[in-house]
């Protein structure tokens, strides 16, 4: 079923609440209606494609044809000696989705508990948290070319996951993901190493987690860090953890011995990108409409009324100040449009 509405409006639709219209506002339930969107554009591309928005800076204006994916379903496909392959639609709830793998005893998801957004959304951005991003956990990703309609499987390596990144964020507009299958492990280690993980279950008073024991801490964790979505616009962590090399990560350390810092497989080391935003004095700062969250340095809020160019300001602001103090280049993780 496709659901056609003119002159839409983009704000309910974005976690930032940011104002932005639609000419054309296509809501798809299944992969066929997707195509058949496809077809129909012809060469009048489809300007967005939207899942649960939380990923996205919209810079204002009349956008075009906008594609909202809505597509449901999710079921259990196979099974083998060490994995259970599962598969969700692209317009499920990333969230519900997880506490539902967990529910049925299929492990692995835990860790990314409570990120906003749709299964569609989760191998664009390769979403992370805690220790694990998604790309290790995806068989297969489905998805329509927007060109020409044609369906094309991608498997993990075809998907070219990196820090944040896929080949779906690398060809924008070229991919709309219709389904992921996940891969989803029979046997089960804790990813618990994290500062906040281990703090919180001890104060809990766990030794040993089950797995749906560290959903509801990371859950727990990220509700303390991060604003209720209902009172507070924001697109979550707004920049990526840099990377930098060993000897510059020497270097910050001589001068910043408690700098966090995280050894990478290529000798590399990532930074928290909160922690050096915070040292800059933005954490709980304002600049007109928008600021950084009170909890987390890391998250740009919008306190009400924002347009497209505050947060773009700010964002600006913040960049400049890193790499006025620490040499260090800030890159933004959303979407902008």
């Amino acid at each position: 079923m496709i659901a056609e509405k003119l002159d839409a409006d983009l704000a309910p639709l974005n976690t930032f609440g940011l104002p932005a219209r639609a000419a054309r506002l296509l809501r798809v339930t299944t992969a066929e209606d997707a195509r058949a969107v496809i077809e129909e554009q012809g060469e009048n591309r489809i300007a967005l494609v939207l899942g649960g928005g939380s990923n996205l800076v919209l810079r204002g204006g009349k956008l075009g044809t906008v594609l909202k994916v809505e597509i449901a379903g999710r079921e259990k496909i196979g099974e083998t000696h060490d994995a259970i392959v599962v598969e969700a639609g692209a317009g499920e709830n990333w969230h519900d989705f997880v506490r539902w793998t967990l529910k049925q005893g299929w492990l692995g998801l835990e860790n990314l508990t409570l990120i906003p957004g749709t299964v569609g959304a989760a191998p664009v951005q390769n979403i992370g948290a805690y220790g694990l991003e998604v790309g290790e956990r995806i068989e297969s990703v489905h998805a329509l070319d927007m060109t020409s309609g044609e369906a094309r499987v991608f498997d993990a390596a075809a998907c070219r996951f990196g820090y944040r990144d896929s080949i779906f964020k690398r060809e924008p507009g070229r991919w709309l993901v219709t389904s992921v299958r996940f891969r989803l492990p029979r046997v089960w280690l804790p990813r618990k190493t994290y500062k906040d993980i281990a703090e919180e279950l001890t104060a809990q008073g766990i030794i040993v987690p089950t797995p749906l024991q560290l959903s509801d801490v990371v859950a727990a964790i990220r509700q303390r860090k991060l604003p209720d979505p209902a009172k507070l616009g924001s697109a979550g962590s707004f920049f990526k953890n840099p990377v930098v090399a060993a000897d510059r990560c020497a270097a910050l350390l001589a001068e910043h011995p408690t700098m966090p810092h995280y050894p990478q497989p290529d000798g590399s080391e990532k930074l928290a990108a909160g922690w050096l935003i915070d040292r800059c004095g933005w954490r709980g700062r304002r600049l007109g409409p928008v600021g950084c969250y009170e909890n987390q340095a890391l998250v740009l809020v919008n306190y009400g009324g924002a347009i497209g160019a505050d947060v773009m300001r700010l964002a600006d602001h913040i960049k400049l100040d890193v790499r006025a103090r620490f040499g260090v280049e800030l890159e933004p993780e959303p979407v902008f449009v």
